[in-house]
């Protein structure tokens, strides 16, 4: 059952890969087609806000060329030389795809200002307007396919992708608009309204280099997916809490992840080996996410005593704004020594958080040896 589970993980992989591909060609062939009649309007009508508006629909095409062979790379298979995968590479591909939309709106800012110092008057057909008016619902349907698709298989890319086919269909109803008004009233807003696309393109490219970056650099856990993990250890009677999780990603849905569980300190060696054991399949089955490292912390169970000092230490410990959360207790009475960890917020340093946990709890307890681990606020 186990081995066919695994396999079930596996297979969505490649299904994912297969509907990013798939969905990226219909993108691109709907992207392109469109390009072609809006800049051929924009050539035959003199409007600048056409043509900038069928570059925008080329750097899109483009942007899903990219995200192919980025979604083929980073599919490859873990080697030697990169042992953790190749998932990362989306990102990188991710970041082409802002820098080409950043490129095409600055390049379509220059053009606009230019009309603008230099107008042209622009001379509209009833086809065009037909024919754009025609794009604007393409881009609609095919806005809402590509999102749709991109939460199914739960691709950044794909949802951006949506989200901005979305946003071209109001940008090509501006052009619209502009155009109408032109052949109604005489005003020509062409060269404005292109400049208003372009400063929407720069900011949406900005946007996504930001966003890439974050992917990069790391980002705070995913809260959700913690959750998910946290609730799988807590379901097994042994554990008394899951802790200091970790997760790294290498890539979309390509998780690694440490944690540390609070276990009964009458469990033997082998009992938390095989549990451990249990645990690491469990959560790759149900999310993906592999286990590189659970550790142990030991839970008092027989001293009372041991108990109402847990109480005591963390009633002192958690009466501070920046003591989010204590965990990990342990009190040996007849060797007088007790630990924990402590996760400290970001808003105090945190050797002088520990030296003010460590001051207030030996004012409870002089007589004992105190070890406090200052845990990061990595997750929710």
């Amino acid at each position: 059952m186990d081995n066919e589970r695994i396999k079930d993980v596996s297979a969505l992989a490649v299904d994912r890969e297969k509907v990013i591909v798939r969905t990226s060609i219909i993108g691109i062939i709907t992207n392109v087609l469109l390009a072609a009649f809006k800049a051929a309007i924009g050539l035959i009508s003199n409007s600048i806000a056409v043509t900038l508006d069928a570059v925008n629909n080329l750097s899109d095409a483009l942007s899903s060329v990219i995200t192919i062979i980025g979604a083929k790379l980073g599919a490859k298979k873990p080697d030697k030389k990169h042992p953790l995968g190749y998932g990362r590479i989306e990102y990188l591909s991710s970041m082409i795809v802002a820098a080409i939309v950043l490129y095409a709106g600055i390049t379509s800012m220059v053009e606009s200002i230019k009309k603008i110092i230099h107008p042209e008057a622009a001379d509209y057909a009833m086809v065009s307007l037909i024919i754009i008016a025609v794009a604007i619902v393409v881009k609609l349907l095919l806005g809402r396919y590509v999102k749709k698709k991109g939460e199914k298989v739960n691709s950044g890319a794909l949802v951006a992708s949506g989200k901005d086919a979305s946003f071209d269909a109001i940008l090509s109803a501006s052009v619209l608009a502009s155009a109408i008004v032109f052949i109604i009233w005489g005003i020509s807003l062409e060269a404005y309204v292109g400049a208003v696309i372009s400063i929407v393109i720069i900011k949406a490219g900005i946007e996504m280099m930001i966003e890439t970056l974050n992917d990069i650099i790391g980002q705070r856990g995913d809260a959700e997916m913690g959750q998910r993990i946290r609730k799988l250890l807590n379901e097994e009677p042994e554990v008394r809490g899951a802790y200091d999780l970790t997760l790294f990603n290498y890539g979309p849905d390509k998780y690694y992840g440490s944690v540390h569980m609070e276990l009964p300190d009458t469990m033997t060696v082998d009992e938390v080996d095989v549990l451990t054991r249990k645990i690491m399949m469990k959560v790759y089955q149900e999310t993906g996410v592999i286990l590189t490292g659970i550790g142990v912390y030991s839970h008092n169970t027989k001293d009372d005593e041991a108990a109402q000092i847990r109480n005591a230490v963390q009633k002192v410990v958690l009466a501070h704004e920046w003591a989010l959360q204590m965990h990990g207790f342990y009190a040996d009475i007849e060797h007088k020594t007790m630990r924990f960890d402590v996760v400290i917020s970001f808003d105090i340093d945190h050797q002088e958080a520990v030296e003010i946990m460590l001051r207030e709890v030996r004012g409870l307890y002089p007589d004992y040896t105190i070890q406090i681990i200052p845990d990061i606020d990595a997750g929710d």
